[in-house]
């Protein structure tokens, strides 16, 4: 049995050369948001988790000028409230 397919290593994206990764929108939802909600493996790790409110959208992975997929989580911007936190290191 073939086991899950591996393309982020140390937190950086390695794909092989030649490589296409174009997901439908409903391959995105159902193949690897619905199964990473449902805590289910996904078809390949493929998509990086990022802390995404901490980086600024040029130190995400991936290159500026294709779509970039990631996964991260919500951080609270107070304690006790329900806003997110969407201020980067650089205020962005």
């Amino acid at each position: 049995m073939m086991g899950k397919l591996n393309f982020v290593i140390n937190g950086v994206l390695r794909l092989p050369h030649g490589f296409r990764f174009h997901p439908t929108d409903e391959e995105l939802v159902v193949q690897y948001l619905g199964r990473k909600v449902l805590a289910w493996p996904l078809p390949a790790s493929i998509i990086p988790e990022v802390v995404d409110y901490k980086a600024d959208p040029w130190d995400l992975p991936g290159h500026l000028e294709q779509e970039r997929y990631f996964f991260s989580t919500r951080e609270a911007k107070y304690p006790n409230g329900n806003r997110s936190n969407r201020a980067t290191f650089s205020g962005h």
